[in-house]
């Protein structure tokens, strides 16, 4: 579900709205296949006896407790967003118990992304947010492309500073993220050979507007 409107202040606009990578299903997932996996072996086994009874019961439990497991993690998932705003970095999490971060833009010291290869491949990484407040860092894991993150938390800033100064900025939606998203997309296409460069030329076109 999208983070509620009604928990802006008056004036602030949302830029990134995301719940976590769907790499944050991964072990309950693996854990699910292994579990029916195991559950396959045991009931083509034609042996009888009480060990071959007891790992059908083994293998039925495993199966009913990776399945809770998974739908524990979709409902925190589905209750867990990640928001950038023109005036605040906003962290929620949890269905009945809730637990939040928040912090505001102008107190952003600084903002590094971390991604392994395999993160990397499937557009999944961590965030580390420093900042001004007590906590000092907050690290938020399994964040869709982080490096957009990242460039659209630097451009609130640079907006918020803007308006202190009285220029106007131009402040970009959650639209600028996903033609960003297009764009790389289409660049490792490029690279790959999938695509022309005039075929990519015009695709680019058609996303910037041109």
């Amino acid at each position: 579900m999208p983070y509620a409107s009604k928990n802006l202040n008056p004036g602030e606009t949302i830029a990134v709205d995301m719940h976590p990578h769907w790499w944050y299903f991964a072990e309950p997932a693996f854990a699910l296949l292994g579990s029916i996996v195991l559950g396959i072996i045991v009931l083509t086994n034609d042996s009888d006896g009480t060990i071959n009874k007891l790992l059908s019961w083994l293998s039925i439990a495993l199966l009913v407790g990776t399945a809770l497991w998974l739908l524990g993690r979709y409902l925190k998932w589905a209750t867990t967003n990640f928001v950038v705003t023109n005036q605040r970095v906003i962290y929620r999490s949890g269905l009945f118990a809730k637990r939040g971060v928040e912090i505001p833009v102008g107190r952003v010291n600084n903002v590094n992304f971390s991604q392994g290869i395999f993160e990397r491949m499937v557009g999944a990484g961590d965030l580390l947010i420093e900042s001004g407040g007590e906590d000092g860092q907050s690290r938020f894991t399994d964040i869709r492309h982080p490096d957009n993150v990242q460039r659209m938390i630097h451009v609130q800033q640079q907006a918020a500073v803007d308006r202190s100064n009285g220029r106007p900025s131009a402040e970009p939606t959650a639209s600028s993220v996903d033609v960003a998203d297009q764009l790389e997309r289409l660049e490792g296409m490029l690279q790959r050979g999938t695509l022309t460069a005039e075929e990519f030329e015009l695709q680019k076109r058609k996303l910037l507007g041109g």
